[in-house]
Order: C-alpha cells, then sequence, then structure tokens
C-alpha cells in the first residue's frame, strides 16, 4: 500500500490510473469501513482510502481534538482488505489557507435530523467530500448507509455538480448482538456498551409498528415516534429523535404511505450520541 500525504504526490501516484474507487475516512477505522473498501475494491483498478479528521464538521463543543487517532492500525487494516493508496493530508494539506469557499447543501435535507442537531454539519461534510472528489477523482465513491443522511446529501450533490462519479452506499454493519459499528461506540463504558443495543431494538419497533399500521391502513407515524422517544428515555437515554421517513428525500410520513421508507434515531447515552437507521 502506498501513503502519500500531498495532493500533488496523490496525482502522481493515481496518473496512470483507469478506474479509481475512493473510501473516505477520518479514521480510528473498524470492520464498517474495511467493509466499504473490501465493497471499494473490485469496482476499480485503484482502490484508494483517506484519512483526514475534518475540523469543518465539527461543532465548537463536540470532539475534534479528543477523535481517537489510531494511525498505525488504521494502515495495518488497510493493508490487510488490499487498499492499494492512502491519502492521508494534515489540515495544511487540504486547508493552506481558510476554506472560504464552502459546499451549502439544500436546508430541506441537511437543516433537517443530523442538520438542525449538529447546524453547518453537512457544510462541513459537503465541502471536504467536494474538495477530495477534485484531489481523488475517482469513479466509483462507496460511502456507509449507517450515515443515511450523509449519503442522501452526497449523493444530491454529485448529481446536481453533474460529477462523474457513482455514489455506492454500503451496508451496516453490525456487532452480533446488532449494535451499529461506529468510531463512537469506543466511548462506551462496559455497562453503556451493554445497553447501546437498545437503539437499534427501537428502531427495529418502530420499523415493525409502520409495516403493520400500513398494513392495517392506519399509520400515525407521530404517534409511533413518541412511543420510540419514550421507550429509550425510560431507559435513561437523552434521544434527539426517532423517526419514521420517506427513503428518498427524509420527508415526514403523514397517514398510510407505501413509498419505500427508513427509519432513524440518535440518541445519547452517557455522554456518547449514537446514531443508527433501518430501511423499512
Amino acid at each position: 500500500m502506498l501513503i502519500v500525504h500531498t495532493i500533488a504526490d496523490l496525482r502522481r501516484a493515481l496518473e496512470h490510473a483507469c478506474v479509481r474507487t475512493f473510501v473516505p475516512t477520518m479514521g480510528n477505522l473498524h470492520e464498517g469501513h474495511l467493509s466499504l473498501l473490501r465493497q471499494a475494491k473490485p469496482l476499480g483498478d485503484v482502490a484508494v482510502a483517506s484519512i483526514f479528521v475534518n475540523r469543518l464538521q465539527f461543532l465548537p463543543h463536540e470532539d475534534f481534538d479528543s477523535y481517537p487517532r489510531t494511525w498505525e492500525r488504521d494502515c495495518e487494516l488497510l493493508r490487510q482488505v488490499g487498499c492499494d493508496v492512502l491519502f492521508a493530508p494534515t489540515e495544511k494539506d487540504l486547508y493552506p489557507e481558510p476554506q472560504g469557499y464552502k459546499v451549502h447543501p439544500p436546508a430541506e435535507l441537511a437543516d433537517i435530523l443530523e442538520g438542525a442537531f449538529r447546524p453547518g454539519f453537512f457544510v462541513g461534510v459537503s465541502t471536504v467530500v467536494h474538495k477530495l472528489f477534485n484531489i481523488v477523482q475517482p469513479q466509483v465513491a462507496v460511502f456507509g448507509k449507517k450515515d443515511y443522511q450523509q449519503l442522501m446529501v452526497i449523493r444530491r450533490m454529485v448529481q446536481q455538480m453533474a460529477l462523474p462519479i457513482d455514489i455506492v452506499g454500503g451496508e451496516t454493519c453490525r456487532a452480533e448482538d446488532g449494535l451499529a459499528l461506529s468510531s463512537r461506540n469506543g466511548y462506551l463504558s462496559p455497562q453503556e456498551r451493554a445497553e447501546a443495543v437498545q437503539l437499534s431494538m427501537a428502531l427495529k419497533a418502530l420499523a415493525a409498528a409502520a409495516r403493520a399500521g400500513n398494513a392495517a391502513g392506519q399509520l400515525d407515524a407521530a404517534a409511533l415516534e413518541a412511543v420510540a422517544m419514550e421507550t429509550l428515555r425510560a431507559r435513561g437515554w437523552q434521544p434527539d429523535y426517532m423517526t419514521l421517513r420517506k427513503q428518498h428525500d427524509l420527508s415526514p410520513v403523514s397517514g398510510v404511505c407505501h413509498e419505500p421508507l427508513v427509519v432513524l434515531g440518535a440518541a445519547k447515552l452517557g455522554k456518547t450520541r449514537l446514531i443508527d437507521n433501518l430501511e423499512v
């Protein structure tokens, strides 16, 4: 695996690549990231990953400085799954001057759910991803469905900016008990880790109730969402949202709906904020 740190070195390394596949990450890799690399590998002739902890997508009170950085382990894991090129820029490499030009996704997609609780988050995500796309110039990029709204924001950006990139969604990887794998799971105490699976269980219950309501012709999404929120609160969680949305644009569901749906949740357990989703 070739490791490069500057844009110029990366472009030289990829000069003769025909089809570049790309998986951007912030490091602290786990099986979820590795599954995306495995998915990307056969889709081109050069598989590129990046590791960059993007300051632009962290709010002032969030964990940028304490975000886990596990460089040696990450490199070894990427080698094991056959990553060809690792791009690991410093902030000075990627942002040699303050990033005044930014990508602002539409409010109806980016200012709801995660965007409502983390204002500016998707501006930071969209800006760094667009910049990485310009640098790597991939034909295929793979993003995990665990960050469902992020995947939709990136897909919409690629579509509206007419970028020649195929955005592929990778299924959420889960632990044996059903907890979605996340870099932030490492913040959980042993007791919290045992409790954490309740988020996915509450989403499963919400999805099942939505399917039953649709089948019976009586779907009250707001009532089902309220039950899911209270289920977590009763167990000591601090939920931000537990919601049923339409897959294609994440708009709310009103009454019986036979379009493809998705349930999404975000909640704090102790000091750790977890997110998850399930397609219905």
